[in-house]
């Protein structure tokens, strides 16, 4: 048997619902998924968690359009949702919307900025709002991403979803014309001075290097003033002459 494609994805009618039947398809290496779409009602079927995320493996990502073989025939189908284990993030449950390759759809398609802003050569901060755009375009014109050419951009500037330009084969949809990219201004630092030191306030240090008071200049307050009457000079020096003479010729001849 020839392998199938990777976009090619087996599946297996599922009669039996319920937690106990979900847990022994697991067992078994499959999941249990659901095909909406097409006016139909919902057909449950069970697939291999492998093959789907293999299937996917391609740059359309969850928007690859995927052939699913049935017993009863084939479906053309797109990977709309699923559900992963919290802890070990297996796959647990997938469901795919059925559709034709005549009939457009809708889809979220990524966003993918290209060049550098002006802005940001400025100094300033790209900033992209928007991670997908909503799409419409026939299953088999999908577009791989939208690039977003955000060169031009200045600062404070922006880009909405109007002036952004469809690839081709398909059209933006959108109800509000919202921002998809910016390039912000950056926040200036505050600077905190320090507060400054006023000379001879308490607790101030003297500048290194700083002249000592001149002579005679009033004494730092707090200082103890000087005892009167106090010679000048240094301990142990001789006294005035004046005082030295005194007691001679004082006796009586």
């Amino acid at each position: 048997m020839a392998e199938l494609a990777s976009n090619v994805l087996v599946a297996q009618a599922r009669p039996e619902h319920g937690k106990g039947h979900a847990r022994r398809l697991r067992v078994g290496g499959l999941i249990p998924a659901v095909v909406y779409g097409r006016q139909a009602e919902p057909t449950p079927v069970a697939v291999n968690a492998a093959a789907v995320l293999k299937a996917i493996a391609t740059p359309h990502k969850r928007n690859t359009l995927i052939t699913l073989k049935l017993d009863a025939g084939e479906k053309r189908v797109l990977f709309k949702d699923y559900q992963v284990d919290p802890v070990s993030r297996e796959l647990l449950h997938a469901d795919f919307l059925e559709v034709a390759l005549d009939k457009p759809v809708k889809v979220r398609v990524p966003v993918v900025t290209t060049g550098k802003a002006e802005g940001v050569v400025a100094g300033g901060i790209l900033s992209v709002a928007a991670q997908e755009i909503v799409v419409e375009a026939l299953p088999e014109k999908i577009p791989v991403q939208i690039e977003v050419d955000v060169t031009p951009l200045k600062m404070g500037q922006s880009i909405h979803v109007s002036q952004v330009k469809a690839p081709a084969g398909s059209k933006l949809r959108f109800a509000t014309d919202y921002v998809v990219a910016y390039v912000a201004v950056p926040e200036k630092e505050e600077v905190v001075a320090a507060p400054a030191v006023v000379a001879g306030a308490p607790g101030a240090v003297p500048a290194e290097g700083a002249a000592a008071p001149a002579a005679g200049a009033a004494p730092a307050p707090g200082a103890a003033p000087a005892a009167a009457g106090a010679a000048p000079g240094k301990p142990g020096e001789a006294k005035p002459a004046a005082e030295a003479g005194k007691g001679k010729g004082g006796g009586k001849k």
